[in-house]
């Protein structure tokens, strides 16, 4: 099997391993423990834990051996604002995805090493930010663009707003 038929099949069973675990239609409802992706690539979504405040953003996903497939941090802010991040106390692997206002991916950082005090820069007009498993976004092909579905986006402005 070529690389292009292995990733095509990776990311095929990645989207059903969600959907088994979430059950039914796999986009219909919208809430605060969920968060939905989207773009050319096809969707995904994710259960997530919600840091939205200033101990729990400081903490993140520190000193967890592991994070199921499916599953995620996100990072809400009260307002956007320029973000960065260090993987000090952080024994797996993540990928960032730094979330604009309008719900959109505005960067991407693959990959983000454990216990690495670099610090990672998500750029300016950050809203939310979204860890996932590290090589994740990869696989399953979410790109800078992708639309993000959660309520804590304004769906007035939201690229892909919650019903």
């Amino acid at each position: 099997m070529g690389k292009r038929n292995f990733r095509r099949r990776t990311k095929q069973l990645i989207l059903a391993v969600t959907a088994c675990l979430f059950g039914g239609p796999l986009f219909a409802q919208c809430n605060e423990a969920i968060v939905d992706l989207k773009g050319d690539w096809g969707q995904a979504r994710f259960s997530v834990e919600i840091a939205d405040d200033p101990e729990e953003q400081a903490r993140g996903l520190m000193f967890r051996e592991t994070l199921p497939l499916s599953h995620g941090m996100l990072f809400l802010y009260e307002s956007p604002r320029s973000v960065a991040f260090w993987m000090e106390n952080t024994l797996i692997p993540l990928d960032m995805l730094f979330i604009g206002p309008d719900g959109r991916v505005a960067r991407i950082h693959e990959n983000a090493i454990p216990k690495d005090r670099t610090v990672i820069n998500g750029g300016r007009g950050i809203q939310a930010v979204l860890e996932i498993n590290g090589g994740l976004a990869r696989k399953i092909g979410i790109e800078v663009g992708s639309a993000v579905r959660h309520p804590a986006f304004d769906p007035s402005g939201a690229a892909w707003p919650c019903d």
